[in-house]
């Protein structure tokens, strides 16, 4: 499974694609595939909560999830870098106890 993550320059998360299944068990049936797909739901449920934040996601078919968020009201921002902070800590947590199950890249838009 990779994972691509996004992050703005106010370290907001700006967009995650993930696609594949972490390991040839098939889908749903692997712990790794399990968590990923856990937190990059969580984040964007979570994302959808707040007033005037509105991600824009899609499953288009087994093994791929994503999601973006356009413009946000600045008064969201503590809260959007929280989430990415907190998806970049669990799926960087899963890639660890899973070697070779789980890939994350991470193109962090603060750097450039």
């Amino acid at each position: 499974m990779t994972v691509r993550v996004v992050v703005g320059p106010g370290g907001v998360l700006r967009r995650v694609e993930a696609s594949g299944h972490a390991g040839g068990e098939g889908a749903g049936s692997n712990p790794a595939c399990a968590a990923v797909t856990v937190l990059l739901r969580s984040a964007w449920e979570t994302m959808a909560l707040y007033e005037g934040v509105s991600p824009a996601g899609s499953a288009a078919s087994p093994g791929s999830l994503g999601f973006t968020l356009g413009r946000y009201p600045e008064e969201a921002e503590e809260r959007l870098r929280g989430i990415a902070d907190f998806l970049l800590v669990g799926i960087s947590g899963v890639e660890r106890e899973h070697p070779g199950k789980v890939h994350l890249v991470l193109e962090d838009e603060r750097r450039t």
